[in-house]
């Protein structure tokens, strides 16, 4: 038993870093970004249809990390 808990808590170590990762990401290239920039990357994500699955998973990585 103690080692499945271990492997849980690496589990859930891991699911937390990559939220981070994925966080700290968005932040680099959204947060840093003026008006302009913030527009042609949404164009860019809704031209290339890559704004339904990226959306979803930063938000949710974002709350993870918190």
């Amino acid at each position: 038993m103690r080692g499945t808990r271990r492997h849980e808590s690496g589990k859930a170590d891991l699911i937390r870093r990559t939220a981070e990762a994925i966080d700290d990401a968005w932040q680099s290239v959204w947060g840093d970004s003026t008006t302009g920039e913030r527009i042609l990357i949404a164009v860019f994500l809704v031209v290339t249809g890559l704004a339904i699955p990226v959306v979803p998973i930063v938000f949710v990585a974002r709350y993870i990390a918190r």
